[in-house]
């Protein structure tokens, strides 16, 4: 990358921190528990809205993890999400009422926060119903996988999302709250993945799966990204441009081995295809609060209105994070 490049990209990341800074005016506190944080604490920090029967199984799972603090930002919820949010122990919670389309899809509203709190810690991004799998997962803490990736000098760690779905229709059972989502959303795609690699930030990008299969089969190019960075050793100076796909400086997203080799890697599994899709779906496309006006959430309602399941005669059934390594999903690289 030249140097013009580099000076412009450099720009761009002061762009991203400055309006992040104009946009913490967005945010109310609800409650806020950031006195209480330790100097090693791994942070978590997630936007949601209308969320509340995914989020305590959410806090139970980063809980066992080894998450020491959670971030939320309620996008004016209305079903007792941000009261709930509020009443738990570890975690501090800011209203936002504004545009979640205009706060960059949320991201300027975690950059806010990142860029106050998060400084000199370990900070893993997610949505409520993303979660994340690493190598050793069953037998490691979270804290073991940053403590090698400090011993390591890598400042970042990327997972690739991997969409999960049961066998059947989509509303055939129901989720109930604290329930671990893949007793129900238990399958995935093993295959039809397309990488190509993003030359002006560096990072790669994945798309396929069943959302490319199901919903985009005849412009796979408008499939939602797959590629995500979620944990990083935060600095004041960085800025995730694009949801976590992308982040500056632009190193942060070469997490790869450009000679061949591989680096270490995760998966984040996708609950999203629940019975409470639906719902979800025909709310989102109302309110037209995301990306490219919502044409995700178009194919969503689209297909989902006659035939509402995902599952194929090529769907592999989730055991565990060596079964995605040995498809070549995620990779434990040098770590052993």
């Amino acid at each position: 990358m030249g140097l013009i490049q580099s000076y412009r990209l450099r720009l761009q990341r002061k762009r991203w921190r400055i309006r992040a800074f104009r946009k913490r005016r967005e945010l109310t506190s609800v409650a806020n528990r950031t006195a209480q944080i330790k100097a090693d604490d791994i942070l978590l920090f997630c936007t949601q809205r209308n969320e509340a029967i995914r989020l305590p199984y959410f806090l139970k799972y980063y809980r066992e993890m080894g998450v020491g603090h959670f971030f939320f930002v309620d996008n004016d919820s209305d079903d007792g999400a941000l009261d709930y949010l509020a009443k738990q122990p570890d975690v501090s919670v800011w209203s936002a009422k504004a545009s979640y389309k205009r706060a960059r899809f949320g991201v300027d509203w975690l950059n806010w926060l990142q860029m106050k709190y998060a400084h000199g810690h370990w900070a893993l991004t997610v949505d409520p119903d993303e979660f994340l799998v690493y190598p050793f997962c069953d037998t490691r803490p979270l804290r073991a996988l940053t403590d090698w990736l400090d011993a390591s000098s890598i400042k970042s760690f990327s997972a690739m999302l991997l969409d999960m779905y049961p066998k059947g229709r989509l509303d055939e059972e129901p989720y109930q709250a604290g329930q671990n989502p893949f007793e129900i959303a238990s399958w995935f795609d093993s295959g039809n993945y397309t990488i190509s690699r993003n030359r002006r930030f560096g990072n790669l990008w994945i798309q396929g799966g069943p959302r490319a299969r199901v919903f985009f089969p005849d412009a796979p190019a408008k499939a939602p990204a797959l590629n995500k960075v979620p944990l990083v050793k935060w600095d004041r100076r960085y800025a995730y441009v694009s949801s976590t796909h992308m982040l500056l400086p632009r190193g942060l997203n070469q997490v790869y081995d450009e000679w061949g080799g591989e680096k270490a890697s995760g998966v984040l599994l996708h609950a999203k295809f629940l019975d409470t899709f639906g719902a979800k779906a025909a709310e989102e496309l109302q309110r037209s609060e995301h990306y490219a006006a919502s044409v995700e959430y178009k194919a969503y309602a689209a297909q989902l209105k006659d035939d509402p399941q995902l599952w194929c005669k090529w769907s592999e059934r989730y055991i565990n994070w060596r079964q995605l390594e040995i498809l070549g999903l995620m990779s434990k690289g040098n770590w052993a």
